[in-house]
């Protein structure tokens, strides 16, 4: 169905060490699905161990040269997050995709004292990129951050980085995704050897979105399959991003109001430079 596409936008990842985090959802299986197509070896890095092994036993099925290991990585867990560096560092990744989230989830303080939803989203992705950025730099690599339309949901707010006083689940993810954004464009402009690029999905159906209460969930899951994008489609404006970095200010994502279509590069004009240092600054004095 993607052939014409593929040959247009991609090449063998033969040989190319590719890591994803959040590798057993929607979007993620499906990336997963198209890496291993194009000859990739996988790390996938999640917390269930019985998911990702089920995952990787899915896509030999259908790939049975495979090369696929499962990382622990817990992002509410900075312990976690340090272990699955030092792992990755052994062996570094020519690629980092940051595709786990959380949205609308039970909200508490992590141990580092900031909003689980904020440390998830974008402080544990952060730091882990800071972590793999020298030995990724020895082979050339590319950090893909999965961004969101909800970041224009928010505005920086340095009274309340993480939001922690905040309720709407919609502003408090769209405001971790949007201090990931921006912190990872100011620190990538004194960044050697490793490149960046943004990306975003859309509004596709997968567990992100199924956080409606039951009854409304059962109502709208159908319509919403049939109006927005589907997963494996979704996941070619990540895949894109493998191949293509952008400059400060841009993102990959679909074509057709940020929503449908396949991904073209685009400049964003949703935030200012200013707010920009300041979500660097934010994350960088909150990072462990």
């Amino acid at each position: 169905m993607y052939d014409g596409w593929f040959a247009r936008h991609t090449h063998s990842l033969c040989g190319k060490r590719v890591a994803v985090c959040g590798a057993t959802g929607g979007i993620g299986e499906e990336l997963c699905r198209h890496l291993a197509r194009l000859g990739a070896q996988l790390w996938l890095c999640c917390r269930s161990e019985a998911k990702t092994r089920a995952l990787i036993a899915a896509l030999r099925a259908d790939y049975p040269d495979l090369m696929a290991t499962f990382v622990p990585l817990d992002l509410e867990d900075a312990a976690s997050v340090e272990n699955a560096a030092e792992i990755l560092a052994q062996t570094p990744p020519h690629v980092l995709i940051h595709n786990a989230g959380a949205y609308a989830i039970p909200r508490r303080t992590t141990a580092q004292g900031v909003d689980n939803v904020f440390q998830i989203n974008c402080l544990s992705p952060y730091v882990l990129t800071e972590r793999l950025l020298p030995s990724m730099a020895a082979v050339d690599g590319r950090v893909v951050c999965v961004g969101s339309i909800a970041h224009n949901y928010s505005k920086i707010d340095p009274a309340d980085t993480d939001f922690a006083t905040r309720t709407a689940a919609s502003k408090v993810y769209g405001n971790a995704k949007r201090h990931l954004m921006l912190a990872l464009y100011e620190r990538f402009e004194d960044v050697k050897g490793v490149t960046l690029s943004v990306v975003h999905p859309g509004i596709t159906f997968t567990n992100i979105t199924a956080h409606y209460p039951k009854w409304l969930f059962c109502i709208i899951k159908h319509p919403m399959k049939v109006i927005f994008m589907p997963p494996r489609r979704a996941a070619l404006s990540v895949l894109r991003g493998v191949f293509e970095p952008t400059a400060y200010g841009q993102w990959i994502g679909p074509r057709l109001f940020d929503v449908w279509g396949l991904p073209r590069k685009r400049n964003l004009h949703t935030f200012t430079c200013d707010e920009a240092r300041l979500a660097y600054d934010a994350v960088n004095r909150l990072k462990y």
